[in-house]
């Protein structure tokens, strides 16, 4: 798409929100309504395309992203009322008398940047947050998952006039031109590179931006954790997309003492969710692309391999993997995996591990297995990141009650539900001061009376 295109549907979109057109509740409802109606109807396109670019099967299509999508809508759906009502606050007795309240409305024509490796949920998600805060949206779907791309065009295209969302597909061309747009508000899910480049732009025109990213969200595995649950629920996070998941377990620090029973039921677990020959289960997913395999191939050692290390080049497929006895010199530990490789560290002391991890860049997220309540207490005051679980890993992101974000390197800002909705909205404080009294003691001339009557009021 060209630059002149580009300007054309942004422009489109400041016209339809000069209208005043997603301003009524009532328009955002019926909008929410028809984004729920296309995405209902197309259910069988967008599992096939999901399998078509990461070979995710209809369970996991449905289960991570279809239907965790259509929860977003229709908790807004339930909630909208609410979340866009003005909240009246306190007065202060200095301004009587007055009326005070916080008013939210849209910020305008927002950017929403989503990413390959959940192509479909983590562009529809953003989405439902910005319509139901009244806003329009351009949709700019990741190159790199182009039939999940053409599906939410279609989906896009079915449930809304252009000028109240549009899609923009594309490469880097795309992006760049697009970030040189007058946008409102731009929300960029991706990488901590692309993440800079998005937010330098933005700062260019002073636009507010969310930026959801990732990083080495680590694992802790304390030695009074329940062994095999945890090992159960470890290789579902991490093996989940073929590990292309922002919050998956990208690393385990396992107490010395009970690592060697750890390692064994991982295997076990391994074996049980994925079969002894993962590379030959339908259900289990692919790498994006070759790029994307043979870089994750390059971060694996033999030499410290505990179970898998198979790969399948022209698949784009790396079975499950273990690495023992590893060490932060090594290259898996240099940067995020993202894919199917699990490293395996060891401890003696919590409050060592704590420290090293917040000598780290914070991670997106981070899990605790353990029955110990002062470890927990310990791990969630002490440390970095932005959000996790307690023996469990990823689930605390599908929920619409929770908001969802990162801290320092892994983003900033966060979304679902309500904090989506707040996210999508900037929130006006207003007085609205009454006509039939004035106090004078604000004004000139000053005297001692009025300065005694302003210490009273203001302390």
């Amino acid at each position: 798409m060209t630059v002149e295109e580009i300007s054309k549907k942004v422009e489109e979109q400041k016209k339809y929100f000069a209208s005043g057109k997603t301003m009524p509740v009532e328009n955002r409802i019926k909008a929410l309504k028809k984004l729920m109606a296309a995405i209902c109807r197309n259910e069988d396109s967008i599992a096939a395309a999901l399998k078509k670019d990461l070979g995710k099967s209809v369970t996991e299509a449905y289960m991570c992203e279809i239907g965790v999508a259509k929860s977003e809508i229709t908790y807004m759906l339930r909630h909208i009322n609410r979340f866009a009502a003005e909240k009246r606050v306190l007065t202060p007795l200095a301004q009587f008398a007055a009326k005070s309240y916080v008013k939210p409305v849209p910020y305008g024509v927002t950017l929403i940047m989503s990413p390959w490796n959940y192509p479909f949920l983590l562009t529809i998600e953003p989405l439902t947050d910005a319509l139901a805060a009244g806003n329009t949206a351009v949709v700019k779907p990741s190159a790199y998952s182009p039939a999940t791309s053409e599906v939410v065009e279609k989906i896009i295209a079915e449930a809304f006039d252009p000028g109240m969302v549009t899609v923009v597909n594309g490469g880097r061309e795309e992006n760049r031109s697009l970030l040189q747009e007058p946008f409102d508000y731009v929300f960029f899910t991706g990488s901590q590179a692309v993440g800079k480049e998005v937010l330098r732009n933005c700062a260019d025109r002073l636009t507010p931006a969310t930026l959801e990213l990732g990083g080495k969200s680590p694992v802790i595995v304390d030695s009074t954790a329940k062994i095999p649950l945890a090992a159960r629920r470890i290789v579902f996070g991490k093996y989940l997309n073929c590990g292309q998941t922002c919050v998956a377990p990208d690393y385990i620090y396992c107490h010395a003492s009970v690592k060697d029973r750890l390692v064994q039921y991982l295997k076990k677990e391994i074996i049980a969710q994925f079969s002894e020959a993962p590379l030959n289960n339908g259900n289990y997913g692919r790498i994006i692309n070759e790029k994307h395999f043979l870089r994750i191939c390059g971060l694996i050692d033999d030499e410290k391999l505990a179970y898998g290390g198979k790969a399948d080049r022209e698949g784009c497929r790396i079975e499950p993997s273990i690495m023992d006895n590893v060490t932060w010199d090594d290259a898996i530990m240099q940067e995020e995996i993202f894919g199917p490789v699990l490293p395996i560290l060891t401890y003696e002391s919590l409050k060592d591990t704590v420290q090293i991890i917040n000598s780290k860049p914070r991670p997106l997220a981070l899990y605790l297995f353990t029955e110990n309540n002062k470890a927990v207490r310990y791990v969630t005051q002490n440390c970095q990141f932005g959000g996790g679980c307690i023996n469990d890993t990823i689930i605390h992101l599908a929920t619409s009650r929770m908001g969802f974000g990162g801290v320092g390197e892994s983003g900033m800002g966060s979304y679902h539900g309500k904090d989506g909705f707040d996210t999508f909205s900037h929130r006006k404080s207003i007085v609205n001061k009454a006509t039939w009294m004035d106090l004078s003691m604000r004004y000139q001339p000053y005297t001692r009376e009025k300065g005694s009557l302003i210490r009273r009021f203001l302390k």
